[in-house]
């Protein structure tokens, strides 16, 4: 396999997609959390999850130990698979990580996202050290227990423990030290998606994340906790689709600038 196409899962085909959405998974995940999204969405857009090593098929490789490094090495492959419109989904870690890819992009002059989907994550400025990379296992068993989204069966399985722990110990180490420059920021709009019982991320937090890009961009909000878009997940790929429709359409428009509302609202 070669080293671009160790970084992207397609699980469904797409022969003339509208336009491509990457998927950049949460802490301890992998791509294969996207498949119902790729399945709803496809084929009218091209879904490619991205696949991070130390987990799943990559489960040999080294842990990226750093999102910097890990941004890094997604920035190096992903560049070719940019073709026609692109947009970014990225869900608790994943927002940040893709946010970082697309400044990289940006950067440099390559093509970068035209829209980036802020899901369940803080705004880079409010990411702060938590200390879960420094708790025991159990206390990680517990932290996934509380956030929801892992299947119960691993929780109790010590030899499932043993693949799900290393990289999500990793993964929290690597946003916990996360620390971008005060003025970061893209130029693509920012579609934040926050929940409103989710006990890692606040609203605030959420909106923070007007804040790091030129363009403003819009909020919606969806019931539920931390990994909202397995209970709400009809009304996820409803906001993707309809967001991605209206962009490719030209209607798109972004409803916060500067961190304020365009009717001039906080």
């Amino acid at each position: 396999m070669s080293a671009q196409n160790l970084w992207f899962r397609r699980y469904h085909p797409a022969h003339a997609p509208r336009a491509t959405l990457f998927c950049f998974p949460h802490a301890g995940g992998s791509a294969s959390y996207y498949h119902p999204m790729s399945k709803a969405l496809t084929p009218e857009f091209d879904i490619l999850a991205v696949q991070y090593p130390g987990r799943q098929d990559r489960y040999g490789e080294p842990l990226v130990p750093s999102l910097d490094a890990l941004a890094d090495a997604i920035h190096t492959v992903i560049e070719p698979h940019m073709r026609g419109p692109v947009a970014f989904f990225g869900h608790s870690m994943g927002s940040v990580v893709a946010f970082e890819v697309a400044r990289r992009l940006e950067r440099d002059g390559h093509p970068a996202p035209a829209l980036l989907f802020a899901s369940g994550g803080r705004a880079p400025s409010r990411v702060h050290d938590d200390g879960v990379h420094r708790r025991g296992d159990a206390a990680l068993v517990a932290e996934l227990r509380a956030m929801g989204g892992t299947d119960a069966r691993v929780l109790t399985e010590p030899d499932l423990l043993e693949l799900v722990l290393p990289p999500l110990r990793n993964d929290y180490r690597a946003i916990e030290s996360y620390r971008p420059e005060a003025d970061a920021r893209i130029d693509a709009p920012i579609v934040v998606m926050a929940a409103t019982d989710d006990p890692r991320t606040t609203e605030e937090e959420a909106r923070a994340w007007h804040g790091h890009t030129t363009a403003g961009g819009s909020v919606r909000l969806f019931q539920g906790g931390h990994f909202y878009l397995e209970s709400q997940g009809a009304r996820v790929v409803e906001v993707i689709g309809g967001t991605l429709r209206d962009h490719l359409a030209g209607r798109y428009r972004p409803e916060v600038v500067g961190g304020q509302s365009a009717l001039g609202h906080p």
